[in-house]
């Protein structure tokens, strides 16, 4: 057995409870896997203060005396404070815990030489650390603590002493354990290598021996950051492979069809039916996107863009290559509303062009949804738009040749791979996202897609201008909306409606929405809300649509999916609640027709400095992957919309693609050329990687193939 495939039930200080606990609360139970549960944050532990140097405002600092003696307080019912007086000759500090009083009489003795660890502040006029860590002088190497380790812990490990200094022993039984073994995993007491001497040596990366030593014990901030650098690259390394590698299997796996031509109904809808001239970047994807329908490989490409760039007409003339060479086409959208978009988008697109368009959701029932499977299966429906409903068994297609899929993210892995089922092929696949997505995040989540950008807004458009106001500037507002309403155009005002306070949310968006009626008592408004009925809700949408009311107050439910182009104000409250991504995607609502539109941030002046960031950012840019960007700096990549839907949850242990985009790229590139090189991973230069690849996806199955 691997020596690393270890329980650590038998690590000094484990045994049976504390094993079971670390495996329900950190999902640890061998040697291996609590060797990458790395510190968080690190402090030094190298130098000795004396009492008479501390000041107020010191972080950490270590002390070596004596305690001189205890006293205790009460605290009210059964409850006490114990100080102990310290000393180490140069002055006396107080040590203070308030709980766990039997525990203190029983560890610490007067008169016995200490070295005491922990964050000073004045009380009383006197220094004094409360809840310090304490050892015995006698025990404590100095020369070899160097940098301290912290480790996140739970509430219910720390009832267990296994807060950070608990793990910190476990940590060094276990080093100690390794390098005292011999067996296949650990020759004369070295963690084996994982990464082949041409990528080691080129980069200068230390090996994983030491790296795993000096993430949990650095001497010095240079062994840290080596240790780091390695464990980062290696991480992000085996997650490229492992997308690349599928993706290349996949290439070779399954033929696509092949659309030789380009015919009638393309040419007739370019040259009779497109509403303006493509911008450079539509004409640009749509040479890729056609010089992948041609090559004889199925088409795997993501399509970014942000909103109103025209994705919908690029996914449109992809769409009608497949019916001039004999194929029907589908379009899926995350919810109804959206569906429904699409669908007379590309109808008023075809205008009198005699192409079948359909729709099929969830409301589509009876004879009507009959009529619609049998237009499918005998390939009189030459496109078919819907929601998840496409998936469903009873769908069948005569001859289905691509899936256009808006707001992937939406979708799990098992819904999207149901649609590739349908077609004696997989169908050629455009994933269409208005949610920009950084380049290091789209490497990672969307890894084995090409990527086309379209990063050109149509001619005519013109830059949302985006304004902060604090919610005591009422006045200005309202009077900026009429100036609007009264100029034709229409308003949008949102409210949150976050999970966790949802009730005071609702409460709050129709105390709101009353409040607002009784302002414009000269306008009409629609209320649209998530816990509406669907057909409430559509009704009230469509009132808007219309152009039957004025302003439509709401949550997030119009984040995505409406398109009114006379709407040219977007009012956000509390805008302080809305993640960046979120506020863009809101942003987006508006700017849509040709008059200057505008987003209204409103919030309280008791801002966060990160709150503040994200304002300032909305107010300076309108670029979508720049908010982007910023966005994943600001809330790392585990917040992030659509990453754990995307089939490829994150489980990085210590990179981070926000911040190791360098790092993240070089791992690409040498992942490439290794799939490059060896496409069957056959080849025995490179048996170590694949060998190491098959056992992480063995034991992470979080690094599942996504596409």
């Amino acid at each position: 057995m691997n020596i690393l495939d270890q329980s650590i039930k038998y690590l000094p200080g484990m045994g049976q409870r504390r094993t079971e606990l670390l495996q329900k609360e950190l999902g640890i139970s061998t040697w291996g896997e609590l060797l990458e549960y790395y510190p968080y944050k690190y402090v030094d532990r190298s130098r000795i203060y004396s009492i008479d140097q501390l000041q107020a405002d010191m972080p950490f600092v270590q002390l070596k005396g004596k305690i001189l003696s205890f006293e205790e307080f009460s605290m009210g019912a059964r409850k006490k404070r114990v100080v102990a007086h310290f000393s180490d000759g140069h002055g006396v500090a107080d040590l203070v815990w308030f709980n766990g009083t039997k525990y203190v009489y029983q560890q610490y003795k007067e008169n016995v030489e200490y070295i005491v660890f922990g964050k000073p502040t004045i009380y009383g006029g006197r220094f004094q650390i409360s809840h310090p860590d304490i050892d015995l002088a006698s025990e404590l190497m100095l020369s070899e603590m160097g940098l301290q380790p912290y480790y996140m812990t739970t509430e219910r490990m720390k009832k267990s002493g296994l807060q950070s200094r608990g793990m910190e022993r476990i940590m060094k039984g276990l080093l100690e354990r390794i390098s005292l073994s011999s067996g296949s995993d650990v020759v004369k007491g070295v963690i084996s290598e994982t990464l082949p001497p041409f990528i080691i040596e080129p980069r200068h990366l230390c090996s994983r021996d030491e790296a795993m030593r000096w993430i949990h014990y650095p001497r010095t901030p240079d062994e840290m950051q080596r240790a780091r650098v390695r464990l980062k690259f290696e991480e992000l390394f085996y997650v490229q492979l492992n997308i690349l590698r599928y993706a290349s299997d996949q290439r070779r796996k399954y033929r696509g069809y092949v659309f030789r031509h380009v015919g009638e109904v393309f040419n007739t809808f370019y040259h009779q039916h497109l509403p303006f001239e493509l911008t450079g970047a539509q004409k640009r994807v749509m040479h890729e996107i056609r010089a992948d329908m041609r090559s004889g490989r199925q088409m795997n490409r993501l399509l970014q863009g942000d909103v109103g760039s025209g994705k919908t007409l690029v996914a449109l003339m992809s769409m009608l290559i497949a019916l001039d060479n004999g194929f029907q086409a589908c379009m899926m959208a995350p919810t109804e509303i959206l569906a429904e978009q699409h669908l007379q988008t590309i109808r008023d697109f075809l205008g009198t062009m005699p192409v079948r368009v359909e729709l099929l959701t969830g409301i589509v029932k009876g004879k009507r949804r009959t009529e619609i499977l049998r237009g499918l299966m005998d390939g009189s429906i030459q496109i078919v738009v819907g929601t998840h409903a496409l998936i469903e068994d009873t769908v069948q297609f005569q001859r289905l040749g691509i899936a256009v899929i808006d707001e992937q993210h939406r979708f799990g892995v098992a819904q999207r791979a149901k649609l590739w089922g349908k077609s004696e092929n997989p169908p050629h696949v455009l994933v269409m996202t208005a949610t920009p997505i950084p380049r290091t995040l789209a490497m990672t989540i969307y890894g084995d897609l090409d990527v086309s950008v379209i990063d050109e807004l149509p001619p005519g458009r013109k830059p949302i201008q985006t304004i902060h106001k604090f919610d005591t500037q009422q006045t200005s507002l309202y009077q900026g909306i009429r100036q609007q309403i009264n100029l034709g155009r229409q308003v949008y005002i949102v409210f949150p409606l976050i999970k966790e306070s949802e009730k005071m949310d609702l409460q709050n968006l129709e105390e709101g929405f009353e409040v607002l009626r009784a302002t414009f008592p000269e306008y009409r408004l629609s209320k649209v809300h998530g816990k509406m009925k669907p057909a409430e809700k559509e009704e009230e949408m469509q009132r808007f649509v219309r152009g039957e009311t004025q302003i439509l107050v709401a949550t997030t439910v119009i984040e995505v999916g409406v398109n009114v182009p006379n709407a040219s104000v977007m009012v956000i409250l509390e805008a302080q609640r809305f993640g960046l991504s979120q506020l863009h995607q809101l942003r987006g609502r508006v700017g849509r027709g040709a008059d200057q539109s505008y987003c209204i941030l409103v919030t309280n002046y008791q801002l966060s400095a990160e709150t503040r960031k994200r304002i300032d950012i909305m107010c300076e840019t309108n670029d979508g992957f720049e908010i982007a960007e910023a966005d994943l700096k600001l809330r790392g990549p585990g917040d992030l919309e659509g990453t754990q839907q995307s089939g490829m949850a994150f489980d990085l242990k210590i990179a981070d693609v926000a911040r190791d985009g360098q790092l993240l790229q070089m791992a690409r590139d040498e992942a490439q050329r290794i799939v490059d090189d060896d496409p069957t991973c056959q080849s025995p230069q490179y048996e170590l990687l694949w060998n190491r690849l098959r056992q992480l996806r063995k034991t992470n199955v979080n690094w599942a193939a996504i596409s």
